[in-house]
C-alpha cells in the first residue's frame, strides 16, 4: 500500500504522559492529613510540602490537592 500521506503520527510516545490528569492514587490518611496541616501552615508552597512526604513530588501533591478540594460536583 504505497503511496499512504498523512500518516506521521507516532501514538507509541504519546503513552508515557496519559497520568498527567490523573494524580497518583495511594495517598494514605496520615499523608493527607499532613498536606492539609502543611497547607495551612505554608499555603501553594508544593515543593515545601514535598519535602515533608518521602516518595512524593511537589506536583503529585499538587494535583492530589487540586483533585482533592475541586468544586464540580
Amino acid at each position: 500500500m504505497a503511496g499512504i500521506h498523512g500518516s506521521s503520527g507516532d501514538v507509541s510516545a504519546d503513552s508515557k504522559e496519559q497520568p498527567s490528569q490523573v494524580p497518583k492514587a495511594g495517598f494514605s490518611d496520615e499523608e493527607d492529613t499532613l498536606i492539609t496541616i502543611l497547607y495551612n501552615l505554608v499555603g501553594e508552597r508544593w515543593s515545601l510540602i514535598a519535602g515533608r512526604i518521602p516518595g512524593r513530588t511537589a506536583e503529585e501533591i499538587e494535583e492530589y490537592w487540586n483533585s482533592k478540594n475541586s468544586t464540580g460536583e
